[in-house]
């Protein structure tokens, strides 16, 4: 038997950051919400991870602001103690645009994101489909909720899935527009060491060359207590290593690192793979209506400077 349905205004999909700020700015205008994600905590990539004694920012590791209301949300956070500023580029110019990451780690911004807005996590959603006076989201364990309106802020390809398996046809246009919309994968590798790393200040450096497009020091960026670095790879070397043994691919990306660490003093290491890193292509807007009455929008794309590293980006 079917688990009787819950009744929202507006049903947003993902606790990443486009889906916890769209929800924050709906409440403040009074709306009735509800945020449903897959995963046990918030902030796709906007993640942080303890391995023993040491933290680590394996998904964004940073943002910047270009836009004016990204400025304000930013500096507002930064009053409270959510953000703080990394390093400017160019580094130690006073005159650099501020590199801001999270206080004490990327995911602090998501939490205070979500401080009051009504969460519901480890809740799938398998498909949306049309009811009779709005949406119906279908989750895994065959619980659904009816909504007036839904906000789709996966990746691209996962919001078209769902739509797909709750039958809902699209304008040719608007789905072209959608599929041209291509992701980047990332592998992502976080050592524990037994010593301090050599990465220079401020902590965090792209390579010129090789299997890494990203190196951080968590100790200097002041996320860990313990010495600890975070490993990007590029696009390429994660694309082709995507199947094979992850334990094998990260030792061969600390091994690349050889430069800026003793193998010798990692003590532990972990491997996580970034499916949806950052976009190859994106669109021109945030954003695609894809139904006017009821309401059904889709996060389109993803701002290339509001969410850094190699980093897999919001």
């Amino acid at each position: 038997m079917q688990t009787p349905q819950n009744s929202v205004d507006i049903l947003i999909v993902g606790a990443g950051m486009a889906g916890l700020t769209a929800a924050s700015a709906l409440r403040e205008a009074g709306r009735n919400v509800l945020v449903l994600d897959k995963s046990r905590g918030v902030g796709g990539r906007l993640a942080s991870r303890r391995i023993g004694p040491a933290t680590f920012d394996h998904g964004a590791q940073f943002m910047t602001a270009r836009d004016p209301r990204f400025s304000t949300a930013i500096e507002a956070w930064r009053d409270i103690g959510v953000v703080e500023e990394w390093f400017r580029n160019p580094a130690h110019s006073p005159e650099g645009h501020p590199r801001w990451r999270g206080a004490p780690a990327m995911t602090a911004i998501a939490k205070h994101l979500a401080r009051d807005v009504p969460l519901r996590l480890g809740k799938q959603v398998v498909a949306v489909r049309r009811a009779a006076t709005g949406w119906v989201a279908v989750l895994e364990d065959a619980e659904t909720v009816l909504a007036n309106a839904v906000v789709l802020t996966p990746p691209v390809s996962q919001s078209l899935a769902l739509l797909d398996a709750g039958e809902v046809g699209l304008p040719e246009t608007i789905r072209a527009r959608l599929e041209n919309l291509v992701y980047e994968r990332c592998l992502a590798v976080m050592a524990v060491l037994a010593a301090p790393a050599r990465i220079p200040y401020p902590g965090g450096l792209a390579p010129a060359e090789g299997p890494l497009t990203w190196i951080a020091d968590n100790q200097m960026k002041g996320v860990s207590a313990a010495p600890a670095v975070t490993l990007h790879a590029t696009a390429t070397y994660s694309l082709e290593h995507w199947e094979r043994d992850r334990q094998a691919s990260g030792l061969a990306l600390l091994q690349a690192a050889a430069h800026w660490l003793e193998i010798d003093d990692v003590i532990e290491f972990q491997v996580h793979g970034w499916r949806y890193s950052k976009p190859v292509r994106t669109d021109a807007a945030p954003y695609a209506v894809l139904h006017e009455s009821p309401p059904l929008a889709a996060r389109a794309s993803k701002a290339r400077h509001a969410l850094a590293g190699q980093p897999p980006m919001l």
